[in-house]
């Protein structure tokens, strides 16, 4: 992001504070913490407040909207701890996806799926939802990737109950709309890093 659409930001979020000043917190960091950093910031902010409620973090360029990311809530009920979106396509839905994307994506997802030994079609769509409790057991430790942490979410999860038990506090629910917003700003050289960072996950998932 450089420095003019960083100050647009900046001031989008301060009139929104302005408006709902008990309600919205602006949290800045003094140096790059990447996506992962940020979100554990946000996170770990929340889990220190009085009371904290259920929480949620999704892509800054709303390619999930925030009305749809806050609808996820109404399926954390009946034990779920942990939802998520998934870019399904399906009858009604939304998914405007540039197809080299989708194709990387797909790649990437069955490796996941492999690591984990988990049938999950997607855990890279940057919207999740989750109890404060999951939020603990999640991102209390620091992230070993800026770009794949939400891989090590699902791998704490079922590190943390066991895969029967992990899988009955989780619910997928495929979106209703996400569009690709703009042009990819990870570079072409992390493809190759990420798979070193599927490495170190994979081997922080093994049992002891």
């Amino acid at each position: 992001m450089n420095d003019a659409s960083s100050d647009s930001t900046l001031g989008v979020l301060n009139r929104i504070q302005e408006q709902f000043k008990e309600r919205v917190t602006i949290l800045t960091n003094e140096k790059n913490l990447g996506k992962a950093g940020s979100v554990r910031k946000g996170i770990l902010h929340l889990l220190d407040g009085k009371n904290p409620g259920d929480m949620a973090y999704l892509d800054a360029d709303l390619a999930t909207s925030l009305e749809e990311c806050y609808s996820y809530k109404q399926y954390l009920t009946d034990g779920k701890q942990f939802v998520f979106a998934s870019r399904i396509l399906k009858i009604g839905s939304v998914v405007e996806r540039k197809f080299s994307r989708f194709f990387a994506g797909r790649i990437i997802a069955t490796c996941i799926s492999a690591i984990l030994d988990l049938k999950v079609y997607d855990t890279q769509c940057g919207c999740k939802v989750f109890t404060p409790k999951m939020g603990e057991i999640v991102f209390t430790a620091p992230l070993l990737s800026k770009w794949l942490f939400d891989v090590e979410l699902f791998s704490r999860i079922l590190k943390h109950y066991g895969k029967p038990k992990a899988i009955a506090l989780m619910e997928e629910v495929p979106v209703k709309r996400w569009v690709d917003q703009g042009e990819s700003k990870v570079k072409l050289t992390y493809f190759f890093k990420l798979w070193f960072d599927l490495y170190i996950i994979w081997k922080a998932h093994q049992k002891p």
